[in-house]
């Protein structure tokens, strides 16, 4: 239808570095919940018009739903043989699942209102091709209804295709049509949410973009921070809609009992951006640190004293308070106070994947609702780990977090 605690790290510091270790020091539980994702993009027709942007959509949802921790099954160019072994696949893995998601870019097509996708080998000569050579939309959802509690469907499939002509002539089924058909939704777990890339009945672009309008609105707004996805595929539906001029109007079909929101940011947690810093070439004394553990010193322990040997250090060693100026060490903030700091502007974004528009010309403290007492109970947390002030870049620098840190060692006065 066209026109993304250390554990047990030491053992591996020596080969990963300690760039990798103090990333793991961002981890933090996933998601509770279990995600599992069938993708299928189909180009590569045999007997069909071939569609260019299918698998590159195809591919860039796959690396789009492993970054919002999905399981994901996927298939490119498939036959019919290896689509049914990729479903078979999926069924096994989506079993008992909190979402469940199904994707599919390629042609489509529907007969007498059952809804049927085209693997890559599909002639469809007579009106018993369907069931040999098509897929059943119906049989998917089956597959992924099993034991889940919510279900996610996006059909990017409803591209002008020439075989639903071809099975209206030769089969004599006037119902055959290139577009999709409304899909009535069954009951179960949390609810359904099913997207068409275009209105029942209407076709879809394939695009002249490295995308259709339809995955690339998607792309944009599936994973937007706190977006739920009833409100990501509103967007989803205005992008297409403005993109093809108004001649394709996405169609949501939607029975969801609860808020589904895939990429979830906590507001009020540390400002954290970017990537951890490399590791240094030489320690304090100026020798190279090779990063082999002392005798009788623990591979773990090895992985701290590393890690703390990245740690910058203040210019001065007088007492952090609230309101006074403090000598950092860092241009760029020397000479201020931790409560002028708080209501500066962030230079970029303050939690990794938050919207622009959530932060931008806004103060930090207003963000993050911080006064304070609430700014103390953060800076306790630094000063209890210190190698947690390594965690992902600061706006204000690595050198705000560790004043924190001595600012709550000195009772946050």
């Amino acid at each position: 239808m066209r026109s993304d605690p250390i554990a047990r790290c030491g053992s591996f510091v020596r080969a990963l570095g300690v760039a990798a270790v103090a990333l793991l020091l961002t981890l933090t539980i996933a998601h509770a919940e279990r995600r599992v994702a069938l993708v299928l993009g189909n180009s590569q027709y045999q007997h069909a018009a071939r569609l260019a942007n299918p698998v590159r959509d195809a591919q860039a949802m796959a690396e789009r739903l492993k970054n919002l921790d999905f399981e994901v099954v996927s298939g490119f160019d498939l036959t019919k043989s290896q689509t049914q072994a990729t479903i078979a696949q999926f069924a096994k893995q989506v079993r008992g699942a909190d979402v469940a998601l199904f994707f599919y870019a390629g042609h489509g097509l529907q007969v007498s209102g059952k809804n049927y996708l085209l693997p890559v080998d599909a002639a469809l000569e007579d009106e018993t091709s369907l069931d040999f050579e098509a897929v059943s939309v119906d049989f998917v959802l089956r597959q992924m209804s099993r034991e889940t509690s919510i279900r996610l469907v996006f059909l990017d499939a409803c591209r002008d295709n020439p075989l639903a002509q071809v099975l209206a002539k030769t089969a004599g089924i006037s119902g055959a049509s290139s577009g999709l058909a409304e899909m009535p939704i069954e009951n179960g777990g949390a609810g359904t949410l099913v997207a068409f890339a275009a209105s029942p009945d209407q076709l879809a672009y394939d695009g002249s973009g490295e995308h259709s309008p339809f995955t690339a609105a998607l792309l944009q707004h599936i994973g937007e921070s706190n977006v739920s996805i009833t409100e990501a595929m509103n967007r989803v539906t205005g992008d297409v809609f403005k993109a093809t001029a108004g001649k394709q109007r996405p169609w949501i079909n939607v029975s969801l009992t609860t808020e589904v929101v895939l990429h979830k940011v906590d507001l009020n947690a540390p400002l954290i951006v970017g990537e951890a810093s490399p590791l240094p070439a030489e320690d304090g004394s100026g020798a190279r640190n090779t990063g082999v553990a002392a005798p009788g010193q623990s591979d773990d322990q090895l992985a701290l004293d590393v890690l703390r040997q990245k740690i910058p250090k203040l210019a001065s060693d007088a007492p952090i308070l609230f309101d006074h100026p403090i000598d950092f060490g860092d241009p760029a903030i020397d000479g201020k106070s931790i409560a002028q700091l708080i209501k500066s502007m962030p230079l970029f974004s303050p939690v990794e994947g938050l919207d622009k528009s959530v932060w931008e010309g806004k103060h930090c403290d207003g963000c993050h609702e911080w006064d304070e007492a609430r700014l103390c109970e953060q800076a306790k947390n630094f000063a209890a780990n210190d190698v947690s002030v390594l965690r992902l870049q600061h706006p204000l620098g690595t050198r705000f977090k560790v004043a924190l840190a001595k600012w709550a060692q000195g009772g946050c006065k």
